[in-house]
């Protein structure tokens, strides 16, 4: 699946680069480096700010779903409306979902999407960006926020694509983890010919048929490399996708650096979030992203 280097990205289809635009609920197509559109949608958030306001002191989530997910469903759309309480938000369709182009690699080069997502943030004069991502989006923010440095120093790609703070939400630890039913079948979707049609006509996801090569940084290993950037780490203890073994070891790896909230009741991901989960996420990062 890959093609090109992993930490590189484009600028988008439009630079709207002013206090106008940030202001200004907008949609367009991102394309990443290796010639994705990306279908992007940007809200200015609940909070207003006078014309003489600096970018730094306007923060940004930018939001990564979870497989099969997209940015007009319901639940994307709600952990949107959570953040718009925070800051401004950008929410995107990663390859192969909704109205994005290209396949869904399943974890490996989204982490282009995402950095297009983010660099656009920037453009739009975004000083401090938070990402925030759910289940297969978790892994990827974790490997985004392992490549791109909050202090410019760049492991891969451009510095505009860096971070402020990493958010990761039901994320597993590390690939090819089989060990649950819901798990089971989401690798019988990606794997078989008959699940990848049912996915692409029943769940709105086009999935390449080729293999990872090779196989990308796992999130349990980008995780010591995402330090000094504060890291976040969320899990419900009744997630049915991963278990809490999962955000354990994340947490390990993470050392004295990460925060792990083990939520009691929670299940997986964007659904199971709560406005009371997702009110705290949102102060916590506030706090932390510069």
């Amino acid at each position: 699946m890959r093609t090109g280097p992993a930490g590189h990205v484009a600028r988008s289809t439009t630079v709207p680069n002013s206090e106008t635009n940030r202001r200004t609920p907008m949609r367009t197509f991102l394309r990443t480096d290796d010639g994705v559109t990306i279908d992007s949608v940007y809200e200015p958030g609940a909070l207003v700010y006078d014309a003489g306001t600096p970018p730094s002191g306007d923060p940004v989530f930018v939001i990564a779903h979870g497989f099969t997910g997209d940015v007009d469903r319901p639940h994307v759309r709600r952990v949107a409306r959570a953040f718009a309480q925070y800051g401004a938000v950008v929410t995107f369709s990663f390859r192969g979902h909704g109205r994005s182009g290209g396949r869904s690699t399943v974890g490996d080069r989204e982490v282009l999407d995402l950095a297009a997502a983010v660099t656009w943030a920037r453009e739009l004069g975004h000083a401090r960006v938070v990402t925030v991502g759910f289940s297969m989006g978790g892994s990827v923010a974790l490997r985004h926020g392992a490549l791109y440095g909050a202090d410019g120093s760049m492991r891969e790609g451009r510095t505009e694509a860096r971070t402020d703070a990493v958010v990761s939400v039901s994320a597993p630890a590390r690939w090819y983890y089989r060990g649950t039913p819901p798990m089971r079948r989401v690798h019988w979707l990606v794997t078989r010919p008959e699940g990848r049609i049912v996915s692409r006509y029943g769940l709105r996801t086009r999935i390449h048929h080729r293999g990872w090569s090779p196989v990308p940084l796992s999130p349990v290993e980008s995780v010591p490399a995402i330090a000094p950037t504060p890291l976040l780490i969320v899990h419900g203890d009744r997630d049915g996708y991963f278990p809490v073994d999962h955000p354990r070891m994340l947490a390990e790896a993470s050392g004295d650096h990460g925060e792990l909230w083990l939520e009691p009741g929670m299940g997986h991901a964007e659904h199971a979030a709560a406005d009371e989960l997702l009110a705290r996420i949102g102060r916590w990062a506030v706090g932390r992203a510069g």
